[in-house]
């Protein structure tokens, strides 16, 4: 499985103290102090009972000092964080924590774990019973938010015996990197799609297409018709006759993914992320960027175009090239991807799509397949992307795929009760055509279109991929 060579190593460290006084009363204790001020009040009738708040509070603190010299030394606890799977975005991350006691005092501990905020909202707290030499673990999930590299913290741990009445305080070192991924697909939720797949290959392997391909099959003797540009002028030498060269469909295509990481991809959206088929939750809404949807949809598509044997390139930009990979295959070319697409960042700025436009070609001079996710910026001239696009289509099969804002949707089809809404409804629809006519002139000039919202962006990607293939249309 991918994500179980994605995950977190894990690390121990042996606790330490907090400052340099790290012993403390307990609510206990104090409460029992507290209760011997109560014996205060026959003090105002019999002066010799006054003297019996300073025996009972005595007594409390010796107790108190004794069970605190009960507790095991801060440095004979050790604690340890495994992570059961890699964090992803859209998913559950077991975290479990262990602590060793090496003293001979059974503990109770509150443990608190501080992770980033990219994980969890709310520090982690958690209560656990540490018997003498055996490992005390308990497990907890968090869900991931953001993609990218984050910092974990120390682990704070407060611990008392069963009595209660002194505390010690301790914190471990299980300072990490943890990178938090795209959303990852697993087999079973790809299952139709890897079928559809290995369904297509075999229609290939039986039909072995002839002509629409540029795999070199074989030779053959000219015919009417045939391009010109075909004829092997060496076998006609030889030959005297004209001999043209026949093609066959590809069994391995390069696939370029490109992301675009401008400032319209920082836009947050919300899509209901629909659970197994099995499960029982209901969907739940889930707020991220553009540009993560577009991450996980590239894993997505990653995934799929590897095990139908093609070859996967991947080319993030935003005024420069953050990250390039060339096609490659194998397990090891996709894990170096998704490490990639981790640490892809949406930019401030605009996006230099004509730069992109010049690194791919200069990257990739023979036709390939090229699904380029981005959006449209909102201007009166034709958006600088489209112009890219176009530059693509000399050489290239592109699958262009903008992503929907659907605020501006719901506005468009929202019907104005004043008329402040009618023009905000009539903006919106000005917006949505023009988008749409962009879109149908690119369709014109030979591009495949995707207007898409967010939730239906990996499935539609995956199938227009499949159909691409189907049709052998690189």
């Amino acid at each position: 499985m991918i994500s179980a060579s994605l995950h977190p190593a894990p690390i121990r460290a042996v606790c330490e103290r907090r400052r340099r006084w790290s012993f403390g009363l307990t609510g206990r204790s104090i409460g029992l102090l507290l209760a011997g001020f109560l014996l205060l009040i026959p003090g105002f009738w019999v002066a010799r009972l006054s003297y019996t708040t300073l025996l009972w509070d005595g007594l409390v603190l010796l107790a108190a000092l004794l069970d605190g010299l009960r507790l095991p030394a801060v440095r004979q606890l050790s604690a340890t964080r495994t992570w059961s799977n890699a964090p992803a975005l859209d998913g559950e991350t077991e975290i479990e924590l262990t602590l060793e006691n090496q003293g001979r005092t059974i503990i109770h501990c509150r443990i608190v774990d501080d992770l980033p905020a990219a994980l969890v909202s709310d520090p982690i707290i958690q209560r656990l019973t540490a018997f003498p030499r055996v490992p005390a673990r308990l497990r907890y999930r968090v869900e991931p938010r953001e993609r990218g590299d984050y910092e974990t913290g120390w682990l704070y741990v407060r611990y008392r015996s069963p009595l209660a009445l002194a505390e010690r305080w301790a914190q471990a070192r299980l300072t990490q990197t943890v990178r938090v991924y795209p959303a990852l697909r697993t087999t079973d939720e790809q299952q139709i799609f890897l079928a559809r797949s290995r369904q297509i290959d075999l229609q290939l392997r039986q039909a072995r297409q002839r002509g629409l391909g540029r795999d070199f099959e074989s030779l053959r003797e000219y015919r009417e018709g045939d391009d010109l540009r075909d004829i092997c002028w060496t076998a006609t030498a030889r030959r005297g006759s004209l001999i043209t060269r026949q093609y066959q469909t590809e069994r391995s295509q390069p696939v370029w993914i490109v992301l675009d990481c401008g400032r319209l991809m920082r836009s947050r959206v919300a899509a209901m992320l629909q659970p197994p088929a099995l499960s029982s939750t209901p969907a739940r809404p889930r707020v991220h960027s553009k540009l993560d949807h577009a991450c996980s949809t590239a894993v997505a598509l990653a995934q799929l175009a590897l095990y139908s044997g093609d070859r996967v390139g991947l080319l993030a930009y935003g005024q420069g090239i953050q990250h390039r990979l060339l096609p490659g295959r194998g397990s090891d070319h996709l894990r170096q991807m998704i490490e990639l697409l981790a640490q892809v960042r949406a930019e401030p700025s605009e996006a230099d799509h004509l730069r992109a436009t010049t690194v791919l070609n200069r990257l990739q001079p023979r036709r390939a397949l090229i699904l380029w996710i981005t959006d449209l910026a909102e201007t009166a001239m034709r958006p600088e992307v489209i112009d890219g696009a176009v530059q693509l289509l000399r050489r290239h099969v592109l699958l262009f795929v903008a992503m929907a804002q659907p605020e501006v949707e719901l506005i468009a089809a929202a019907r104005p009760s004043n008329v402040e809404q009618m023009f905000r409804s009539a903006a919106a629809q000005e917006m949505a055509g023009r988008r749409e006519l962009i879109l149908a002139r690119l369709h014109e000039r030979g591009a495949l279109t995707l207007d898409l919202k967010p939730e239906a962006l990996t499935s539609s990607v995956l199938n227009q991929y499949l159909t691409v293939k189907e049709r052998a249309m690189v």
